[in-house]
């Protein structure tokens, strides 16, 4: 990988972490931050699954640090932006995957996780193993279809394919056939 490359690797995964946390109080209440899952899928489809879950980690580390927020910070989005970098690759390519990623793993992984995280470690009581679903569940949906929209647009204005072959540092030029080959 070039150093440039590389480079441009580290300063977009820093603009998608530094815009995670100042979007992310956008319609939040807790256990639903629809603008994570925005950024999450975003994140996935442009830069893969490895870029993805750093990106969410440091973003959740962020707001547990400086808004004080739970550990629903981080059992809310690892696993839907891993999961949606994973499913878009394994989709080649279909941003819908990307969107099913984050909901299956944030959606319902995420949110199971987060009871034993918040009843055990954080002192939660009266919580059941379902009860961050539904509004984990509703995050995604909201968030997701933003991050739809917005690769979609993207996608059609031919700006996707350009951002991801500067990113992965493929022949923007070249078609997707002859990428994948």
């Amino acid at each position: 990988m070039k150093k440039s490359n590389y480079l441009l690797r580290l300063v977009t995964l820093a603009m998608f972490v530094a815009l995670g946390v100042v979007i992310s109080p956008i319609l939040r209440v807790e256990g639903m931050c629809p603008m994570a899952h925005l950024i999450n899928i975003t994140c996935a489809v442009f830069m893969g699954p490895a870029y993805a879950l750093l990106c969410a980690l440091l973003i959740g580390i962020i707001r547990m640090m400086i808004m004080g927020i739970p550990p629903l910070a981080l059992t809310g989005a690892v696993f839907g932006a891993t999961l949606s970098g994973v499913f878009y690759k394994l989709s080649k390519g279909k941003i819908i995957a990307a969107v099913l990623g984050e909901i299956i793993g944030t959606g319902l992984i995420g949110s199971i996780v987060s009871y034993p995280v918040m009843t055990y470690l954080w002192g939660k009581e009266g919580l059941t193993w379902f009860f961050y679903v539904p509004s984990f569940l509703m995050g995604t949906l909201i968030g997701g279809s933003i991050a739809f929209l917005l690769l979609l647009k993207l996608q059609a204005s031919g700006a996707l394919v350009k951002i991801q072959s500067s990113l992965r540092d493929i022949d923007s030029s070249k078609t997707d056939k002859e990428q994948t080959a």
